[in-house]
């Protein structure tokens, strides 16, 4: 397998969930995070891990461009996993055109968990989620809603429903031969996340996502795996 990170940039984010990027060289204050989904090219699928942000909805996501600069055709695409659906996971997926959502990975296929979708629809008033969006995703013949709480998406590629920063999300496994690639989203998205035995506030369930951390740490370990991290400022993968 063939891991490529795929990153827009650093940015910070505020309470009210505003991304901005920080200009190359400059020094600001605040929470900051990359952001930066991953492409796993397998023997037999090009797999999307999430697809970024995208703060203009009627441009081209900037995980296009992140693609092409890899010299990988947004065609070429065949699966999209989503862990959850908070903007920063999901703006990819599309671009408006005139209303209407238009596909970024027109010969994918897009999996997200029927549960989170459902939970994000109550989210009416948090600026974490693009309701519009979502509420177009879900009508696209493309996109097949996961209903377990674990399972197989392909022989190589499995899902299960973690919780921990949202109700319902969900992390994925990729294996293939004697390799095991591991993304654990938001519930495992920088490196220092295992240095410090802390639940994090901005967590739906803080301590559900400690324990998931501490759990993958001691089994990944043993299985040595390819541990994707979507938001570390400086180490987007790291080996168990």
């Amino acid at each position: 397998m063939k891991v490529i990170p795929l990153k827009q940039g650093n940015y910070t984010v505020n309470p009210k969930k505003k991304f901005t990027l920080i200009a190359s060289g400059s020094t600001v204050a605040g929470t900051k995070v990359a952001i930066q989904p991953f492409v796993v090219m397998t023997e037999n699928d090009y797999v999307l891990m999430d697809t970024g942000l995208n703060s203009s909805q009627e441009e081209m996501p900037p995980v296009v461009a992140c693609l092409e600069n890899e010299n990988i055709k947004p065609e070429q695409i065949t699966k999209v996993l989503i862990s959850h659906l908070h903007k920063d996971h999901i703006d990819g997926i599309g671009y408006f055109s005139n209303g209407k959502l238009m596909d970024s990975f027109p010969n994918a296929t897009i999996y997200l968990h029927r549960r989170e979708l459902d939970f994000a629809f109550t989210q009416t008033e948090n600026p974490s989620y693009r309701i519009e969006m979502l509420q177009q995703l879900a009508k696209r013949p493309n996109v097949v809603l996961l209903d377990e709480d674990q399972g197989n998406i392909t022989d190589e590629i499995s899902y299960q429903v973690s919780g921990g920063h949202t109700p319902f999300h969900q992390v994925f496994w990729v294996k293939e031969k004697e390799e095991t690639i591991f993304y654990g989203a938001d519930n495992l998205p920088q490196q220092n996340y295992l240095k410090y035995p802390l639940a994090f506030k901005n967590d739906f369930d803080g301590k559900k996502a400690l324990e998931s951390r501490q759990e993958w740490e001691e089994e990944g370990k043993k299985q040595n795996w390819t541990v994707l991290l979507y938001h570390d400022l400086e180490n987007p993968i790291m080996k168990f």
